[in-house]
């Protein structure tokens, strides 16, 4: 029996360490993501996450068109647009045009959580979007709208009694593939009433993935853009030449999730040689490594065959990456070594 092969893609939040700025974070970023062209990776996703000092994956369609012009080959989108800070009409108008730009080389993810703090969520939804507190009930709504409005016909919107055109951009030859994506069942209940691609969010949540996928599946309606189930998982990965220099790349990671988990104060990622100076208590080491016990850490040989278990696991042949290698004092910002690293060894 041949060895099943998993496809490996990218997921990028553009991290930022204590030593670097948006503009280096940026440049770490267009560097790994040529690596993943390079290394022929399937697709590069970018988050959307809001006011924190860690992480500059603000606003995914503008990463999008920086990666997607810095890449020939690869896939790139977002992983995801969070739909209730946004116009379903903005958005559709943004992917249309990355679309029309890189033709079939844009995915649209979608999610449903708001991706930021409560006051950021209410700058974005009573500011210029004008997005009301009641978008996350009208997710379902939003998401037609999104698909319907990116068709290269259109919709027909109802104003007064009357009937007018509406396009997300004037001459649309194709549409970006678009994903559901949830860390709950909610979303994969939606994409299976919709016959829509789904990703749980595997690499932020850890526990309930067998169960969404496995409900996702057996709920699937066939549509016509997918005629069978389309899933793949995430996961955190730091690889490196040894096991032991993998955990210590992963450090500044986990204790940036550790403080998220616990309530403590964000702050740009620490470097390793700081981060294995933090002393913290025995609850907080305990947690920490239930949450790497759920990561790839480790050599090429250890990390492939983690993730060949993962994929076998829950019946994926696509596996998504998102590498949180960290860096030593003295690395340049423009560059995350570890990081692209972590794609090189897996991908040889």
């Amino acid at each position: 029996m041949s060895e099943r092969r998993t496809t490996l893609s990218v997921l990028d939040l553009v991290p930022v360490r204590n030593d670097q700025d948006t503009r280096d974070a940026l440049s770490s970023t267009l560097a790994l993501a040529r690596a993943a062209d390079d290394l022929g990776y399937e697709r590069y996703w970018l988050a959307e996450h809001h006011n924190m000092p860690a992480v500059a994956a603000t606003n995914p369609p503008v990463l999008i068109g920086l990666v997607a012009g810095a890449t020939s080959r690869i896939r790139v989108g977002s992983g995801g647009v969070m739909l209730p800070n946004h116009a379903p009409l903005v958005v559709a108008e943004q992917f249309a045009l990355l679309e029309a730009a890189f033709p079939g080389r844009i995915d649209l993810g979608i999610g449903r959580a708001p991706g930021s703090d409560p006051v950021t969520s209410y700058a974005l939804r009573h500011g210029a979007g004008g997005v009301s507190d009641e978008a996350v009930t009208h997710f379902p709504e939003y998401v037609d709208n999104v698909l319907a409005m990116m068709e290269p016909d259109g919709v027909g919107l109802s104003v007064q009694g009357r009937t007018y055109p509406l396009k997300a951009t004037p001459g649309a030859r194709s549409v970006p593939m678009i994903w559901l994506l949830g860390s709950s069942d909610y979303s994969a209940r939606l994409a299976a009433e919709k016959g829509m691609p789904y990703v749980f969010a595997h690499h932020f949540s850890g526990s309930g993935t067998a169960e969404a996928i496995e409900l996702y599946r057996s709920s699937f309606r066939p549509s016509p853009e997918l005629a069978a189930p389309r899933t793949f998982l995430t996961v955190n990965a730091s690889v490196a030449d040894t096991d032991e220099e993998a955990r210590r790349l992963a450090l500044p990671q986990l204790q940036a999730m550790l403080t998220l988990r616990t309530g403590g104060d964000l702050k740009p990622q620490r470097l390793v040689e700081e981060a294995e100076k933090v002393e913290l208590p025995p609850a907080h080491l305990d947690l920490m490594d239930a949450m790497s016990q759920r990561w790839v850490i480790g050599s090429a040989e250890t990390a492939r065959a983690r993730i060949a278990e993962l994929a076998a696991t829950y019946d994926v042949d696509e596996v998504m990456v998102h590498p949180v290698g960290g860096a030593y004092t003295g690395t340049d910002p423009d560059r995350s070594p570890a990081r692209e690293e972590t794609l090189r060894l897996l991908a040889d």
